[in-house]
């Protein structure tokens, strides 16, 4: 178990912390030419082996690392903490828009259908979906576990769905002809740089021992950068080895059991670079080793030499004064960058899940300068943090719960007779509705606009009645002073806000977007304003939920672990425009249309195993 960490924060005083970690200079590996194509839909409706055996016992990334059986998860991305208070005792007290000036329009975006069944049937039923979305040239790209699409403005689907495994050139996930596996994609996001008018998506890939199920130990992280402006052509794929065990040019971080895993990757950017930063765990072990940054040569990304410069500062080294967990670089918006010292890049975090309390009044400015250099003189760049003073946040300490209604699965499992016979499994009966997990207080979308940082994280909230939920901490940092121009708490008294994440306009005017969800309420897509004058603004729902969530994860029998959501969602801006990417549940089903053949299906709107949505919403500012 990690020890509690202490941080002497000199009264909250902002204050630059030259960093003792030395940064050292790798090269990216350049791969295949992709270009993505629609993979065709189908395949059988449910199979006997629907998750990767890889990781039947969990896949934990927070809580306290054990699922409903008692099993340690085979990927265990957890930070031990001690015992939990009981969160804040702070009260929602936004109120819900009767209208919907911001909107502008909206679709529904990529779901579990589409994820399940892509490329033939030959994928694992996987949640939650973890939203990419950019946008930029009159094209959107929506990306999640583990298929990608792409729209045009008015959301018409012009690519689409395609299997990431067939995207990024390999096998299929799970050839149900042959049984043979293809790596594992996971955790994807994307970004339009105005600047260079090009795309860049981004997943985390885990090897296998062959075709078998079992891991190799191996892992990178796989960069697709477009050709064109157009992402419908032609892709150059890199690849970033990250398992940093000293092989394939990787420094040795020293991970339990050889292998360290590049987990949660999120990308950003300034004028010289392009930004990858990671959570390193063990991956066959349990330990946390601290978040990674990789610093790469947008020039040559876009140029498509064969082995661009990477600068990787371990952000978990000893010599670093603070603790460093989900550093999330920032995204510039419009081609608006930092050109102090020869460029710079700033990044934020939180630490309150280092704590036995669970809660914090600390933010972390980081910022990697001299980004100019990458292509000259790699090792000149810089790596600073400071800690910046803010209200009190907390990780959310409750499940959210749901508004009942129809949820087949669920239904099925407490029927006697369906489960064992359309489903495979025994019966198991669970209370109405279940309730899925929000996120914890970890940093969530970072932008560089008007001149400000720009950042959310879930935080605990008290609501009616007593009971905690979550809610949405935002904040507005100077970076140049660390001062603070907004700094507040987005919550509504009767329902929970999740996954909340950001984006913002050259101009300083932004949007929040989250999923809601509460006694009252189906998980549906919500936004408020965002400014550095008055903060959050008033609740709106882009898209009302239809149902309750009705997934497999947190079911003993299906992997158990929590019930998950998000793991997050994602928000760009383009002129004037917010688009914004939140998980929703679009449609309803009964237990007698959900065995309606073809089964489980429900018109295309979800698979045997889970019924999550995505829904993109675009603003006009």
């Amino acid at each position: 178990m990690k020890t509690r960490l202490l941080i002497a924060l000199a009264a909250m005083a902002f204050a630059t912390c030259a960093m003792g970690a030395t940064p050292v200079t790798l090269k990216l590996q350049k791969g295949t030419t992709t270009v993505p194509h629609t993979t065709p839909v189908g395949g059988a409706p449910l199979t006997s082996l629907e998750q990767d055996p890889a990781m039947t016992a969990g896949d934990a990334d927070s809580g306290d690392g054990e699922d409903d059986l008692g099993q340690e998860p085979v990927v265990n991305r957890t930070i031990s903490h001690g015992h939990r208070n009981n969160g804040l005792n702070v009260m929602g007290n936004a109120t819900r828009a009767k209208s919907h000036p911001q909107l502008a329009g909206g679709f529904e975006g990529l779901n579990f259908h589409d994820q399940r069944y892509a490329n033939n049937g030959n994928q694992f039923s996987v949640e939650p979906p973890d939203q990419g979305l950019c946008a930029g040239n009159g094209f959107v790209v929506e990306s999640v576990n583990d298929v990608l699409s792409i729209y045009d403005r008015a959301g018409n689907e012009l690519v689409g769905p395609v299997d990431l495994n067939t995207f990024y050139g390999y096998p299929a996930a799970i050839n149900r002809t042959t049984g043979a596996y293809g790596p594992d994609i996971t955790d994807p996001s994307c970004y339009y740089d105005a600047d260079t008018r090009r795309w860049f998506h981004v997943v985390l890939t885990l090897d296998r021992v062959g075709t078998t199920s079992a891991l190799s130990g191996t892992n990178h992280l796989d960069i697709a950068v477009s050709q064109t402006a157009d992402p419908t052509g032609a892709w150059t794929v890199y690849q970033l080895p990250v398992q940093n065990n000293g092989t394939d040019g990787t420094p040795d971080h020293g991970c339990t059991d050889g292998f360290c895993l590049g987990d949660y990757p999120h990308i950003g950017a300034d004028a010289n670079a392009i930004f990858l930063t990671t959570n390193e765990f063990s991956l066959f072990g349990p330990g946390f080793y601290g978040a990674q940054i990789y610093a790469i040569s947008k020039r040559a990304l876009v140029a498509g030499d064969p082995s661009p410069n990477v600068v990787l500062f371990n952000a978990g080294d000893p010599s670093v004064p603070a603790p460093a967990f989900t550093v999330w670089p920032a995204i510039s918006t419009g081609g608006q960058y930092a050109g102090a010292h020869g460029g710079t890049e700033y990044l934020l975090s939180s630490d309150a899940v280092f704590y036995d309390e669970g809660t914090s009044n600390t933010i972390w400015l980081w910022s990697v300068s001299h980004t100019g250099a990458i292509d000259s003189a790699p090792m000149s760049l810089t790596l600073d943090v400071s800690a910046v003073g803010v209200q009190t946040y907390a990780v959310p300490t409750s499940l959210a719960q749901q508004k009942p209604g129809d949820a087949p699965l669920r239904d099925c499992f407490a029927l006697t007779g369906c489960a064992p016979t359309y489903l495979g499994y025994p019966n198991i009966v669970y209370s109405t509705p279940r309730a899925l997990a929000v996120n914890d207080s970890r940093m969530q979308q970072v932008s560089f606009a008007n001149g400000k940082l720009w950042g959310t994280l879930d935080t605990d909230v008290l609501l009616e009645g007593g009971n905690h939920g979550s809610g949405v901490a935002y904040f507005v940092i100077d970076p140049k002073s660390g001062g603070v121009f907004a700094n507040g708490t987005l919550a509504l008294p009767d329902a929970n806000l999740t996954y909340g994440t950001s984006a913002v306009t050259q101009s300083g005017r932004g949007v929040i977007a989250f999923t809601v969800v509460g006694p009252n309420d189906w998980p549906s897509a919500g936004y408020a304003s965002f400014d550095a004058k008055l903060g959050a603004g008033d609740v709106h729902i882009a898209a009302a939920g239809a149902a309750p969530w009705d997934g497999f994860t947190g079911i003993p029998y299906l992997g158990g672990g929590r019930p998950r959501w998000g793991d997050y969602g994602a928000a760009a801006a383009e002129g004037n425009t917010i688009w914004t990417a939140s998980e929703y549940i679009a449609h309803s089903c009964t237990l007698a249309q959900y065995l309606t053949p073809p089964l489980f299906q429900c018109g295309g709107t979800r698979g045997a195993l889970g019924n999550w949505s995505t829904r993109i919403s675009r603003l006009q500012l």
